[in-house]
């Protein structure tokens, strides 16, 4: 799958600290790093993973001269507070950890990009909360969520294997899903989770309803939708999305699916730039 989290390495803001906000209906911690200077971007990951995935794959490395970059471990991930309550993932919690991290960072308005879940997150925020967006890149992502979503990223049998095995078993199901063995990278991002945690956390994404397809004509956030060709739900929705948000655009990734969207990141990052320089100052 190669979802390789890298090595991280100080941040040139704030010496590389974390940095923590509190969500104010429910008290979870969120942790998040920043680095950079320019124009903000807050960075959110895909399930499973951490922020340190902007920095693996070369985000941050390529983004932090022009832009204050603002890295997100979402609830129930990376260094953040993990709950065990399938209602502690609402998606209205999880808003409230982004506004409680803008509000800690002093963010009035910033750019948004996601990968997969984090990219769902954002549509949300559009839809809730456009005040806030000054623009949103969307890669892997959609606006909504299929029965089986999970299964089909995954494989059948993650929750029970979650249930009885931890992170382990759910490791192993997915490599024999996948019939490739998954990287040391990736299995060390995903055996550090806390499986019941998880667990919550993937309960509670299988029954959230996404943002109806009517409002999305109402989301006039400049939008740029990234999805690989192989990766052939998000490829239709992002396009779908891409014909009705009246501010969006749709570019393919050839040849990619789901797990290699933001890697190698040489292509995406051409067209996130470009769409970032667009952008008004």
């Amino acid at each position: 799958m190669g979802l390789s989290t890298g090595t991280e390495q100080p941040a040139q803001r704030h010496d590389g600290r974390v940095s923590e906000a509190f969500n104010p209906v429910d008290g979870t911690r969120i942790a998040y790093q920043e680095t950079g200077t320019g124009s903000p971007i807050v960075l959110v990951h895909g399930s499973a993973l951490s922020r340190a995935i902007w920095r693996g794959f070369g985000y941050v490395k390529a983004l932090r001269d022009d832009h204050r970059l603002i890295l997100v471990d979402m609830r129930g991930h990376g260094l953040s507070g993990k709950p065990h309550g399938q209602a502690d993932y609402a998606m209205s919690l999880v808003i409230e950890d982004l506004l409680a991290v803008y509000e800690a960072a002093d963010i009035p308005a910033a750019h948004f990009m996601g990968y997969s879940f984090g990219a769902r997150v954002g549509f949300s925020l559009a839809d809730s909360h456009p005040e806030r967006m000054l623009s949103f890149i969307s890669a892997g992502g959609t606006y909504r969520i299929d029965e089986g979503a999970v299964s089909s990223l995954f494989f059948p049998g993650y929750d029970e294997a979650l249930e009885s095995g931890g992170m382990r078993a759910f490791v192993n199901g997915w490599e024999a899903q996948a019939g490739v063995t998954i990287d040391p990278a990736t299995t060390n991002a995903f055996l550090a989770n806390d499986p019941v945690a998880l667990q919550a956390y993937f309960r509670q994404l299988a029954v959230e309803q996404g943002v109806e397809e009517k409002r999305l004509t109402g989301i006039r956030t400049p939008t740029l939708l990234l999805a690989g060709t192989d990766d052939r739900q998000r490829y239709l929705d992002s396009e779908r999305a891409a014909g009705l948000m009246p501010n969006a655009r749709f570019e393919p990734l050839p040849g990619r699916g789901h797990g290699d969207t933001l890697f190698p990141s040489g292509p995406v990052l051409e067209l996130v730039k470009g769409f970032l320089a667009e952008q008004p100052v």
